[in-house]
């Protein structure tokens, strides 16, 4: 997927590589704005476990943790938006409960007139793709304006658990044990994990480790680099500590993840990571 344009996926295409690109909690380096218009499930964000509806619309900023089971019978739409782009958006993840008709048919038809001049593919289609996203991005802002949108007040266990949830995209490829994660956020690693349980449904390690197992299959499955190098960008002491991880969280070893035949060519270098040893259970 190209993350420098924006696009309009179906749901189905967006989980079309794998259930798990949606199923595991991760962050993407581009802005997502989702519109369901049928079906129910699940998702995971802003640290907080919710479920979804027909005619709900979820915003989830570059870079923030998420995760999606979006049910087999539900359908909508993804809106790719590049980072960086000059649009006002909103800089934390919503998600809305549209009861208004005029609002829903006001934001589906923004998005499939924004999907129609995608497939026609004519000259200038990302500016006019600009124009249909600025369109939907003053949508959103004016839903969320509304006094029927006003966030309802966090518990404490899910306040922290937020908190947890903006510091593993930015951390979670360090090699950090749990007890950095509840030193940093000043708890400790027992009240942490039993605080993300709650808002979330899984622990604190559920969730750095679905991280980490995102991260690792799309660089298994998407490029030619060594195992070895991706243990080490992730922060794994060893190649083989890596296998036995993957082993564990996928029931298959990362040469069982390869694509049988592949021409995917490796990407930019890897950056090294920012420790070299991970001490997770």
């Amino acid at each position: 997927m190209d993350e420098t344009r924006m696009s309009v996926r179906t749901l189905a295409q967006l989980g079309a590589a794998g259930s798990w690109r949606l199923n595991l909690a991760h962050d993407r380096p581009y802005h997502l704005l989702l519109w369901f218009t049928r079906g129910q499930g699940r998702m995971m964000i802003d640290g907080r476990r919710r479920g979804l509806g027909a005619h709900n619309a979820v915003f989830v900023p570059a870079g923030s943790l998420f995760s999606l089971d979006p049910g087999r019978q539900s359908l909508g739409w993804a809106v790719i938006i590049p980072a960086g782009t000059p649009l006002r958006l909103p800089d934390m993840p919503w998600h809305l409960r549209v009861l208004d008709a005029r609002a829903q048919s006001e934001l589906s038809g923004l998005i499939e007139a924004a999907q129609r001049e995608q497939a026609t593919a004519r000259a200038l289609v990302q500016e006019a793709l600009e124009a249909h996203v600025a369109l939907m991005s003053v949508w959103l802002r004016r839903q969320i304006s509304e006094d029927c949108h006003i966030p309802a007040q966090r518990s404490a266990a899910e306040r922290l658990s937020r908190r947890f949830a903006s510091l593993v995209p930015r951390q979670y490829a360090t090699g950090a044990p749990m007890a950095f994660y509840a030193r940093e956020l000043g708890v400790t690693a027992t009240h942490l994990t039993r605080a993300v349980k709650a808002a979330t449904g899984k622990t604190a390690a559920d969730l750095l480790a679905e991280r980490l197992v995102h991260a690792a299959r799309d660089l298994l499955e998407g490029s030619n680099h060594p195992a070895k190098n991706i243990a080490q960008h992730l922060g794994f002491g060893s190649a083989a500590y890596f296998t036995r991880f993957i082993k564990h969280h996928v029931g298959r070893s990362p040469s069982q993840l390869r694509p049988a035949k592949t021409g995917a060519k490796p990407s930019a270098t890897i950056r090294p990571p920012r420790s070299a040893d991970r001490n997770m259970p």
